[in-house]
């Protein structure tokens, strides 16, 4: 992969060198929950998870609901709100606080109306950067064991067109605890992310796919049942 993939707008977020992330899941029933990433180099705050509409920041062009990724100085990064009508439960993805008139950066939804363990997650990103063909992840969040895959340099014949290059460019997977050499529980859990892809934009992501498949421990991801498509 050539360059940044850069979403979020700042090139802080996307580092020189492969970064790892140590993501927690907090209380659902405070301020501030959902999730808190902290960088395993330093163990400085990364990211966090804050729900608008529950005594949090709330603000700009952020609504009841939505879900604000800030950044460690609690700064909006990304807003994920969901889209409503949707039979399918349809995540979108802005800039900043997600103000009025702002065009979504990426889009989530389940493949099936009926929901339900094993139904399926289709994910839109709408990549910024030139040249990305699509994106795609493979495996099962709710086992805390995917990837995102970048597809560069396919045509409209697919992923298995003659020239396509996949690159995995994060990685969610389980945490063990260094000292003790134990599996911890699914509530703490390691994102990986490539260098030159943007952390913000990983976290993101994870923030749909936690949204859509929730605690389905048999919400398995096929190869082919997330895809993602850039405009471009």
């Amino acid at each position: 992969m050539e360059g940044a993939v850069m979403v979020a707008g700042e090139e802080r977020y996307c580092e020189a060198e492969d970064r790892e992330l140590t993501v927690r899941k907090t209380t659902l029933f405070s301020p501030g929950d959902g999730l808190e990433a902290y960088d395993h180099r330093t163990g400085d705050l990364a990211f966090r998870v804050e729900t608008y509409g529950r005594g949090g920041v709330c603000g700009g062009g952020a609504a009841a609901g939505d879900l604000a990724l800030l950044g460690a100085r609690g700064q909006p990064v990304l807003t994920v709100r969901r889209r409503r009508p949707s039979l399918h439960s349809r995540w979108d993805g802005f800039l900043g606080d997600g103000g009025a008139g702002q065009k979504p950066l990426f889009s989530a939804r389940r493949s099936s109306i009926l929901g339900g363990a094993g139904s399926g997650v289709l994910v839109d990103l709408l990549a910024p950067a030139p040249g990305t063909a699509e994106f795609r992840v493979d495996g099962s969040f709710p086992r805390r064991c995917c990837r995102v895959v970048v597809v560069s340099g396919a045509g409209s014949g697919g992923e298995d067109e003659e020239g396509a290059e996949e690159v995995v460019v994060a990685e969610v997977r389980r945490k063990v605890d260094e000292g003790a050499h134990v599996l911890l529980g699914r509530d703490v859990f390691v994102l990986w992310v490539r260098a030159g892809f943007d952390a913000a934009f990983a976290m993101g992501i994870v923030l749909v796919l936690d949204r859509i498949t929730g605690d389905e421990l048999d919400g398995v991801l096929s190869d082919q049942l997330l895809e993602a498509t850039s405009p471009v």
